[in-house]
């Protein structure tokens, strides 16, 4: 059956939140004609014939441990700014059908259930979500709140591993859109390379760090010593206030200093800072700051200033992900997709440069194209 005559589930990890809400409205907006599709790469002409799902045929559903509904955090989003004043009004069905197909996530605190009761749990919500719903595939994103790196003496599974798992165990394809462990846990890699299952991850590339991964080939191609790259964020909302705790700011700044040291060949010195500011909402402010030698070791100083709205930048890259990494399953591929590099600061092998990365991704398309 080809991929136009089919539905395609998308299950989010941290589905009430601000990146699920805007992919799940903004697609309904595109699908609708609302909006373009402004931001899906898989919307521009290199992807047209690539067999990718169509907009319209996604199905949202997902895990989380909050409760306000989808509608009402939609007209939050727009009363903030995020989402364009009216559309949730637009759009309210299908964030209504979508949040029907939310279900309860963990472990909640008190919570007595083992990793293996958790799992179990997780999967058969995979597994309930694509029977009822008629699905060909579902493929699940993990777009929650940034965990700390865990204790490498633990003996549970980290949250979003528990998720990883659950999803291997439904036979979903997976993307770990954040910092936090996920599929990496080193319980996990007997099963994720008996899945046969396609992967991508980790932690999506959308502001500071992909204006990082363009200019540091700049300086490397041009013969520019760096010699320092110091930077600073200003953000509130949901992830302000998860990475005000320190140990999720390292996990999140490790993906940052990796790009530059994957293409710079070392680390430069200079650090990144993150800083809780509530009153900014769901907008950012990402402020760089690099110094390097020119001819004759003349210094020099770029500095950068990004602002944006970080749900408005992973939403598109999300859908893209979910629909590239369906077609993925659905021609046979398996284990990690490094040619999905493009879109993450930790990716599962590739190039660093993101023009060397966005020459794998249409070469990527044009491999799902040969499988029509």
């Amino acid at each position: 059956m080809s991929a136009h005559a089919v539905r395609t589930g998308v299950w989010f990890i941290g589905a009430r939140g601000s990146v699920a809400t805007t992919a799940t409205a903004g697609c309904a907006a595109v699908a609708a004609g609302l909006h373009p599709a402004a931001g899906m790469v898989t919307e521009t002409a290199p992807f047209a014939d690539s067999g990718l799902p169509p907009v319209a045929s996604l199905v949202f559903g997902g895990h989380d441990t909050l409760d306000c509904p989808l509608p009402k955090r939609a007209e939050a989003l727009a009363a903030g700014g995020v989402l364009p004043h009216g559309l949730p009004s637009a759009v309210r069905a299908e964030l209504a059908a979508a949040d029907a197909e939310i279900r309860l996530g963990g472990p909640l605190p008190g919570d007595t259930r083992g990793d293996e009761e958790l799992i179990a749990a997780f999967a058969a919500d995979l597994t309930d979500f694509g029977s009822r719903n008629h699905l060909a595939r579902t493929v699940v994103v993990n777009v929650s709140s940034t965990e700390p790196a865990p204790d490498p003496d633990a003996t549970r599974l980290p949250a979003s591993s528990l998720y990883a798992a659950a999803a291997l165990r439904a036979g979903c394809p997976y993307v770990n859109f954040t910092p936090s462990t996920g599929l990496r846990a080193p319980a996990l890699q007997g099963a994720v390379a008996a899945s046969g299952l396609p992967h991508a991850g980790r932690d999506g590339k959308t502001g500071q760090t992909l204006l990082r991964s363009v200019l540091a080939p700049m300086f490397v191609q041009r013969a520019l010593p760096v010699r320092a790259w110091s930077g600073t964020n200003l953000l509130g909302g949901g992830d302000g206030a998860a990475l005000a705790d320190p140990a999720a700011a390292a996990a999140k700044n490790a993906g940052k200093e990796r790009v530059l040291a994957d293409t710079l060949g070392a680390a430069p010195e200079g650090e990144v800072h993150i800083d809780d500011v509530p009153a900014l909402g769901d907008w950012k402010t990402a402020w760089d700051h690099i110094a390097f030698d020119g001819f004759l070791g003349a210094r020099m100083v770029l500095q950068t200033t990004w602002q944006g709205c970080d749900s408005a930048l992973a939403a598109p890259l999300v859908l893209d992900l979910a629909r590239l990494l369906a077609r993925a399953h659905e021609v046979g591929l398996s284990g990690p997709r490094p040619e999905l590099g493009f879109y993450f600061k930790d990716p599962d092998g590739g190039p660093a440069a993101l023009s060397e990365q966005y020459l794998a991704l249409l070469a990527f398309a044009e491999q799902l194209r040969g499988e029509r």
